[in-house]
């Protein structure tokens, strides 16, 4: 797993020991194998502090010793290596027509991952259904509950502007009034993050994908509407309220298609899974997977072929804007889209000449697509809680 944050400097305060604790596993992931003299020196910790800590980290099975140093002058030193086995995190994705869940070890590894599909996203609903597949996971994986670290739960906003939402398409129902982590930790006992489906999937993406090496980037995301996640440096922008990147609602054509926001022409009524439907519907063609849509796809439907040029020229515009705006190294498309149909849509793609982007000796593509999948949000709020254990800083918080 690439750590979103570079290691960090510990303190020898008392208050600081969460923190120095966190900056130890750090260095033990990025340095191993490793012993206390190094961890002490890089870490800026007195030799007794970082002795303390790896006992306590022993003890819960999250560093092992792995034999002795020789060949200094002195007792040969131990030597430490991080135990990704000894816990876990989980990830659920809260879409409109189904559950998502993915299982990670400390390495980011995907260990189990389950869909569940459902017609009732209410809170009455949903919150036993996601208590059971945590539960299942942990059946699955053959671990233990105590070694849970906790759980990511991530869902489609706009959050707490629900006049801009159209329930029975973009949003899942009865949830903007609802406090998410508060009513998931009391439901499942264990430490919750709730977030942003499409700035988790950009994180998802940063830790175990195609962005693992690329530190500003921007991520779209077709969930059950159309989002954007935005990774500057490293770190994941939320805006005030966790509403940044609705790029949905960013209107690409005046006065075209009407919204559920109530505007008209917004970038999700021409290029999203719902869009998608919609537009063959009136043509007398029922979709209801993505599976269905690569099978279209497959077939050179003329319909959809028709919609994926619509679709292609509005991201087209998306995507000049976007570039003007943040700079990024490139733009990934990833989500609940069958990687055919986001092939097709970037080979399609007219990427505009006039973008800050559009510069010679680019080492990276303009346009990526994800390597994550259907996953891809469930996974980035696993990796959420990974970092919240394992690293003193979490970039994407910070």
């Amino acid at each position: 797993m690439k750590d979103i944050k570079t290691h960090s400097i510990g303190g020898n305060a008392g208050r600081n020991r969460t923190h120095n604790r966190r900056v130890v596993l750090d260095y033990v992931r990025a340095n191993e194998p490793t012993g206390r003299a190094e961890i002490s020196k890089s870490c800026g910790l007195s030799f007794q502090a970082v002795s303390n800590i790896i006992e306590a980290l022993q003890n819960e099975g999250l560093l092992v010793a792995v034999g002795h140093k020789t060949g200094e002058r002195g007792q040969p030193a131990a030597q430490y290596k991080f135990n990704p086995e000894s816990a876990f995190s989980v990830g659920i994705e809260l879409r409109p027509d189904a559950l998502i869940c993915a299982t990670l070890n400390l390495k980011g590894d995907c260990i189990y991952r389950e869909r569940l599909a459902i017609s009732d996203t209410s809170p009455a609903k949903a919150i036993p259904e996601i208590c059971d597949m945590v539960d299942r996971a942990i059946v699955k994986i053959k671990r233990s509950r105590e070694q849970l670290l906790g759980v990511g739960v991530v869902m489609p906003g706009p959050f707490g502007a629900s006049e801009m939402s159209d329930l029975e398409a973009a949003i899942v129902p009865d949830w903007d009034d609802v406090d998410v982590q508060k009513v998931f930790e009391e439901a499942l006992k264990c430490p919750v993050i709730a977030e942003n489906d499409a700035t988790a999937a950009a994180i998802s993406e940063r830790v175990a994908g195609v962005a693992s090496a690329i530190d500003t980037y921007c991520f779209v995301y077709f969930g059950a509407g159309l989002g954007l996640g935005v990774m500057t440096n490293g770190h994941a922008q939320r805006g005030a309220f966790g509403n940044f990147g609705e790029i949905g609602h960013v209107i690409t054509q005046v006065g075209g298609n009407e919204c559920s926001c109530g505007n008209y022409g917004c970038l999700e009524t021409y290029a999203s899974r719902i869009s998608a439907r919609k537009f063959l519907a009136v043509r007398g063609i029922d979709v209801s997977s993505g599976a269905e849509m690569a099978t279209l796809l497959e077939q050179n439907n003329p319909d959809f072929i028709e919609w994926i040029d619509i679709a292609a020229k509005h991201l087209s515009q998306a995507i000049g804007i976007l570039e003007n705006i943040f700079d990024p190294e490139t733009i990934v498309f990833g989500g609940a889209m069958p990687d055919a149909v986001i092939d097709a849509l970037i080979e399609r793609l007219e990427l505009p000449q006039g973008s800050v982007a559009n510069r010679k000796h680019r080492t990276i593509k303009r346009v990526l697509r994800g390597s994550s999948g259907h996953f891809t949000a469930a996974i980035g709020g696993a990796s959420l809680i990974i970092h919240q254990t394992t690293t003193p800083s979490i970039a994407v918080y910070s």
